[in-house]
């Protein structure tokens, strides 16, 4: 087995090795990857963070040996917190942008370094206490306010099948990174997402920060959401926006109807 990490911008993660082929989701700068095969200059990886498996063409990833794979894996990752910033690579005198959500593995100060090459980053990082450290309910209330503050920055982006940035997301990847900003992992679909964290009986019992799912007619969870409130959820449909909910599902205003079917809340912290 070989590892990876990308050190580009946004590299798409395809179904399959052919250039026509779906995208089903994206590496951001600094994400780390597997690598289990190799066929016709397509490598098959499986990203670190979830666990998700696609295809990426050979020359839009770093290889790296097994020993800087898990320096860098168990390093402290702290991620960007802009929605868009510039980060220079001083060992190539390069510099370009890379956006929300970014990995940073190894960062200290301004500086990190991965397989001989020097970063530097002068942009807004997240903290990388994670979850763990929240004692009491003011701090608990305030991680909550954080994230549905997080999920705001997301506002307006694009949709698009299989992305993760605010140049274009899915449903499934905006709860992702905004949870990944928080130190929180979680897989990548939404039907997977349900099956992680705790039921929340009613919507009258949520908390802001809980994730919605709604399913189709054939009773599969194809969307989900997250909680600003009691009466508002965040999500991707069209774009990122915001729309008032209640027991029966999403209401849009705007089309006066309901688009998509409550399923069941899961609180995950």
């Amino acid at each position: 087995m070989n590892f990876g990490i990308n050190l580009q911008s946004i590299v798409p993660v395809r179904k399959e090795p052919l250039h026509t082929s779906e995208m089903t989701t994206q590496l951001l700068f600094g994400e780390l990857l597997r690598i289990y095969q190799t066929k016709d200059s397509w490598h098959q990886v499986r990203l670190s963070w979830d666990n998700y498996e696609g295809w990426i063409p050979e020359n839009q990833i770093q290889v790296i040996d097994e020993q800087e794979f898990l320096r860098l894996l168990n390093a402290e990752t702290p991620v960007v917190m802009d929605l868009v910033q510039l980060i220079a690579n001083e060992s190539q005198k390069t510099m370009f942008a890379i956006p929300l959500g970014s990995s940073l593995p190894g960062l200290e100060g301004q500086f990190f370094t991965v397989a001989g090459e020097n970063f530097h980053f002068e942009g807004q990082v997240s903290d990388t206490s994670g979850v763990e450290e929240i004692e009491g309910p003011q701090e608990k209330k305030e991680f909550y306010h954080n994230l549905v503050e997080d999920a705001m920055m997301y506002l307006h982006s694009p949709y698009h099948w299989g992305g993760r940035s605010p140049f274009g997301i899915d449903c499934s990847g905006l709860v992702q990174m905004v949870y990944r900003l928080r130190q929180i992992k979680l897989l990548r679909d939404a039907s997977q997402q349900a099956t992680q964290g705790e039921v929340v009986n009613l919507l009258d019992e949520a908390e802001p920060g809980d994730l919605a799912f709604f399913d189709d007619e054939e009773g599969t969870i194809n969307h989900v959401g997250i909680l600003a409130d009691r009466f508002r959820v965040i999500h991707a449909s069209g774009q990122v926006r915001i729309d008032a909910i209640d027991h029966q599902g999403i209401y849009d205003g705007k089309l006066e109807k309901y688009t998509h079917k409550l399923r069941l809340i899961k609180r995950i912290i």
